[in-house]
């Protein structure tokens, strides 16, 4: 099963549990899946988008709102923080799991074996490689200075 279909599921089912929390963050989802649609049609492909992109989309989702839970715990509204964190838990149910730090070292070491990387300039290809097959399953903006510093100590 897809995860636009594991989604539609997952709505159809809060609807009978009348879990209102959660069909509101499942509607989220959908919402902003539908939006990419949209903007690709509207960049000329018909398609719409495949999974990784969706990946992205939630993974994006997640980390904006641990950012608004974050800010809201700073303000004393530990109300809204703890409703962020809830939508989060929703929507990391349909990500894949996160790789562990040893597998993530393992895919650095792959990704710059495959590419043939050796300075600084190729970690774009790197991080292509990377975000190509491990969409949804590790922290982009925690993994680029690990490449970072990878490949300026030279490997």
């Amino acid at each position: 099963m897809d995860l636009r279909e594991r989604i539609t599921s997952a709505t159809k089912q809060a609807m009978k549990d009348k879990a209102a929390d959660r069909l509101s963050t499942l509607r989220l989802i959908n919402a902003a899946f539908k939006d990419r649609d949209i903007a690709a049609r509207a960049e000329g492909n018909e398609a719409g988008v495949g999974e990784a992109d969706l990946l992205a989309i939630l993974g994006k989702m997640v980390k904006q709102r641990r950012e608004s839970a974050r800010t809201y715990e700073e303000g004393g509204r530990l109300d809204l923080a703890e409703r962020e964190l809830a939508e989060v838990e929703v929507i990391e149910e349909f990500l894949p799991k996160p790789l562990s730090d040893g597998e993530i070292s393992s895919a650095l070491d792959a990704a710059v074996a495959e590419v043939g990387a050796s300075s600084i300039r190729d970690m774009g290809r790197v991080m292509g490689v990377l975000k190509a097959r491990y969409q949804g399953r590790m922290d982009f903006g925690a993994v680029g200075p690990m490449v970072k510093d990878r490949l300026s100590s030279g490997g």
